[in-house]
């Protein structure tokens, strides 16, 4: 059983899990590059508000440097662009050879935690559960949610039972998924649809509830669908187009964590998303006007220097 977990990555969705896994009785360290913020959680623990009220998770947290081993799961919830500098940062962990989970958005993070921990341990899947930072240690989460999950080959698959048990006790909605990367692709087509158009125009998730906002939104999920299948993930349209309708009625209030990036003056995961989008798409011959429209958007609105 998996009792000892952390989650590298204090952003919205990490504060959001390690909340609840607190909450269901596992010991949980928050690793972060943030002094300040890792001080008032440690401090203060991790006042979660959703739709059963607000409670307070009591966690440690501390530097990459300062966590110590054995572990029995690592969750890399960072941006991806920072996936490959987080994981090396809790390399010393790999000496016990832990389970490590990444639920990130985009692609490119399981090749980023194999160069660090033995692909065998290595798991990843997709949540849709929506979080929103209310300051450094309080995090909204509101409507449901799941988390599925599986193995980066057929040996990390045998540990997803247990990996999945550690986060039903905290009331995840952990399932397994035998199509763990068909799920990734819709995924990332859902937030390539969604997020950068949030993004650029500021707007919360309800706000994308129009004609022209379906019409791009749309013209971009189809795009991902034709570059997943010309890469032989056999990725359904029409999983991926109810995700986003039910997303657009139920999480409208929701700000993307892109969009939640903008607004703080941070750097955004758009190469992790639709950049990687177009770039593999480049390489199967297939065209994503929409996809690299709202990409360079994005990228125009980003932090320089």
């Amino acid at each position: 059983m998996l009792s000892k977990i952390v989650i590298v990555g204090a952003g919205a969705m990490g504060c959001f899990l390690a909340a609840r896994l607190a909450a269901g009785g596992l010991e949980v360290t928050v690793v972060d590059v943030d002094q300040a913020r890792l001080d008032v959680i440690g401090r203060e623990g991790i006042t979660l508000h959703d739709d059963s009220g607000t409670s307070t998770a009591q966690v440690k947290a501390c530097l990459a440097a300062e966590v110590q081993g054995p572990v029995d799961l690592v969750l890399l919830m960072t941006k991806g662009m920072f996936s490959a500098a987080a994981i090396h940062s809790v390399a010393h962990l790999a000496a016990h050879d832990p389970l490590v989970l990444t639920l990130q958005n985009g692609l490119g993070n399981v090749e980023a935690i194999a160069e660090v921990f033995h692909t065998d341990h290595i798991l990843w899947g997709v949540t849709d559960f929506p979080a929103d930072l209310e300051g450094p240690a309080r995090v909204a989460s509101h409507g449901e949610g799941h988390i599925w999950l599986g193995g980066a080959n057929d040996r990390a698959h045998a540990h997803t039972d247990a990996v999945a048990e550690a986060l039903n006790r905290a009331a995840l909605n952990a399932a397994i998924d035998p199509e763990v990367r068909v799920s990734v692709w819709e995924k990332v087509a859902f937030n390539a649809a969604l997020n950068p158009l949030s993004t650029i125009t500021g707007l919360p998730v309800g706000g994308l509830d129009c004609l022209e906002g379906r019409r791009i939104a749309t013209a971009v999920a189809e795009e991902t669908i034709a570059t997943a299948i010309a890469l032989g993930v056999p990725i359904d349209p029409a999983r991926v187009l109810t995700k986003i309708d039910f997303a657009l009625a139920n999480h409208r209030t929701h700000k993307p964590s892109m969009l939640q990036d903008r607004l703080a003056g941070r750097r955004t995961e758009i190469e992790s998303i639709n950049g990687a989008i177009v770039r593999m798409a480049e390489q199967a011959g297939v065209a994503t006007p929409t996809t690299r429209m709202l990409a360079d958007l994005v990228r125009m609105g980003e932090p320089r220097g």
